[in-house]
């Protein structure tokens, strides 16, 4: 039997105060949110669009990875963003902005401790819970920002995508109502988002939020780079504009796209 539907009433109710979301629509199937956000805001679709599909098809996680869960099974949703009075040099830091936000609601609704991975897996005690994909799409009135995040909420041992995943269910959430988790989730965007565009995407405030979520600074990591190039060392920070410096006994570098592995 599939879990019941989003409470869409619900969540537009709970959301409409918010000041920010000024539209929330939800679909049974498709293929990526991403993706078709992507195509409204080729379009011109005004800021603040949030898409949300019971049931993602062909999601698509960093690296063009594929993202699925059975239907109903958590959270697939994508945000429509256009930066105003923001630099374009800042909007690097919108995915970490997003995990912090989906970071600290969840934590606060279901009642468990959830960490980033730099620079955008949600992590419960190294297991991946979700994952945040932030693409900068062009359009003849102004540039936009899509950002999906994939979240596992009821997903079954048996239904994890690969061992190394988790879900709300799995880590004894105690809250996984996945319009309650939604809800959380959007308000607190809302909010680390107004924030961050009164201050012109100054990161000052928003760095030491990531910090305090990134379980991966102070670790040994991997980090595979375009190019099979690999680079391996201890995770020491996070510049401003949201790259990972990785220090070595003999090299200190600061990356700003690769895929990160913990190493134990």
């Amino acid at each position: 039997m599939l879990p019941p539907p989003l409470d869409v009433a619900l969540l537009r109710s709970e959301l409409v105060d918010t000041g920010w979301w000024r539209e929330v629509r939800v679909v049974d199937v498709t293929g990526s949110t991403n993706a078709d956000v992507a195509v409204l805001a080729r379009m011109n679709e005004p800021p603040g669009l949030v898409l949300i599909a019971e049931h993602q098809a062909a999601g698509r996680g960093r690296l063009d990875r594929v993202w699925t869960a059975p239907p109903r099974s958590g959270l697939s949703f994508s945000v429509l963003l256009r930066p105003a009075g923001v630099p374009v040099s800042a909007w690097s830091l919108l995915p970490l902005l997003v995990g912090v936000s989906v970071a600290s609601a969840v934590s606060s609704a279901a009642g468990v401790e959830v960490g980033l991975k730099w620079p955008n897996d949600l992590l419960i005690a190294d297991r991946k819970l979700g994952g945040i994909l932030a693409e900068r799409v062009e359009a003849p009135a102004r540039a936009a920002v899509v950002v999906g995040v994939g979240l596992n909420i009821g997903l079954q041992e048996s239904e994890l995508p690969v061992p190394t995943a988790t879900s709300l269910v799995l880590a004894g959430a105690l809250q996984i109502d996945r319009t309650a988790i939604l809800s959380a989730i959007l308000r607190v965007l809302a909010d680390q988002y107004a924030r961050w565009q009164a201050a012109a995407g100054d990161g000052v405030r928003l760095l030491g939020l990531y910090r305090e979520r990134c379980v991966t600074l102070g670790r040994d990591v991997r980090v595979e780079l375009a190019g099979a190039q690999t680079i391996e060392g201890r995770a020491v920070g996070v510049e401003p504009d949201g790259s990972l410096i990785v220090e070595s006994a003999h090299n200190r570098r600061a990356v700003s796209a690769g895929d990160v592995v913990h190493v134990r």
